[in-house]
């Protein structure tokens, strides 16, 4: 995937609100065995009702699991600046 890609499915994930983009980079993220940006991304793809499947929410889990709660605050706080900044930008 190329990075020209992945602008565009994070533009569509979170500008345009398109639950298959999210999807898509969340997998991405779990080729490439991401922890952190799996975690953002599983967010993002929820907050759209993207259709997540068990593999997702398992991955998730697994890295969650590994995280201090500290750590996964401090996740879920970017998560929703995040969505706050795009939302802020787009509508």
């Amino acid at each position: 995937m190329t990075r020209a890609h992945t602008s565009e499915l994070l533009r569509r994930a979170y500008e345009a609100g398109d639950p298959h983009a999210a999807v898509e980079l969340l997998e991405r993220s779990m080729t490439l065995r991401h922890r952190r940006v799996a975690l953002l991304r599983y967010l993002q793809a929820q907050r759209l009702s993207a259709p997540l499947d068990t593999r997702h929410h398992e991955y998730v889990r697994e890295v969650a699991a590994r995280l201090s709660g500290e750590s996964l605050a401090r996740l879920l706080d970017e998560s929703r600046k995040r969505g706050a900044r795009w939302d802020g930008e787009s509508r």
